[in-house]
């Protein structure tokens, strides 16, 4: 297995792919195995390293609580071992909170970021407060998962969507199955860090090329964040896809566009 002891911790990682090097931060929950699909696309353009966040998937489950700059820490620990000195980094909803918090933290370090789906915290807006909803029980949670998931999702709209369907099953089929009591702390550690992100008025430090991207239609980051994060880094480009929390698979013109702006 692919793992290395940094920043405290054993993190399990993945390295495929040719091209630029690039760090891939994953989602609240998210395990490698879980993001598989989308990781995937975009390994035939880049060097992807993805690690399961501290908590989470196989990287070691350390005691709690958890900050937002132990996340940044890790990312750059593995950065270290790897031998990557700079390197292209992209987040998505947690991971790009993850993101922001480490390019505030060593700007030097990142040649382009991509932020898709996520919230700067503080008086730029957070995103929903998802650990309030772990103790409801599993058909309230699902519910209340699909409505953030895109605000338009009620039945009617699935009902009349049935890709979006499709998007709402495979969602929801990513957080069932048996998970094990050190498991689900690592699970809950992770959202009570990600409660606590606030990295908004420290955005002017980020130096590099900057791609903001939002979904009309996101219950969890509303477009309104990313606009908040877009307006305090330096340059940065902001752009709204026809979606929701996951506009990348909605609107098909959202990942070729990450694609090339982090490959120039």
């Amino acid at each position: 297995m692919p793992t290395v002891n940094a920043n405290g911790i054993d993190i399990y990682y993945e390295r495929t792919g040719e091209g630029p090097r690039l760090l891939f931060l994953n989602g609240s929950g998210a395990t490698l195995d879980t993001s598989r699909v989308l990781i995937d696309l975009f390994t035939p353009h880049f060097d992807v390293v993805a690690h399961d966040q501290r908590g989470v998937g196989r990287t070691e489950i350390p005691p709690d609580p958890y900050s937002m700059a132990d996340y940044a820490s890790d990312g750059l620990a593995l950065l270290d071992e790897l031998g990557w000195e700079r390197c292209r980094v992209v987040g998505v909803s947690f991971g790009g909170m993850v993101a922001q918090e480490l390019a505030v933290t060593a700007p030097a370090r990142v040649e382009r970021l991509a932020l898709a789906c996520t919230s700067p915290g503080g008086v730029g807006g957070s995103s929903y407060p998802l650990h309030e909803l772990v103790d409801l029980d599993a058909g309230a949670r699902a519910d209340a998962h699909t409505r953030l998931l895109d605000t338009r999702f009620d039945k009617e709209w699935l009902a009349a969507h049935p890709r979006d369907q499709a998007l709402v099953d495979m969602m929801n089929g990513r957080r069932t199955g048996d998970r094990s009591s050190e498991q689900l702390r690592g699970e809950r550690a992770q959202l009570e860090a990600r409660s606590h992100h606030d990295v908004c008025d420290r955005l002017g430090a980020v130096t590099c090329p900057t791609l903001v991207a939002s979904g009309r239609y996101d219950g969890i980051a509303p477009s309104s964040n990313g606009m908040a994060i877009a307006e305090r880094i330096p340059g940065a480009e902001l752009r709204l896809y026809e979606g929701g929390h996951a506009f990348f698979a909605q609107d098909r013109q959202a990942l070729p566009d990450i694609f090339d702006f982090l490959a120039s």
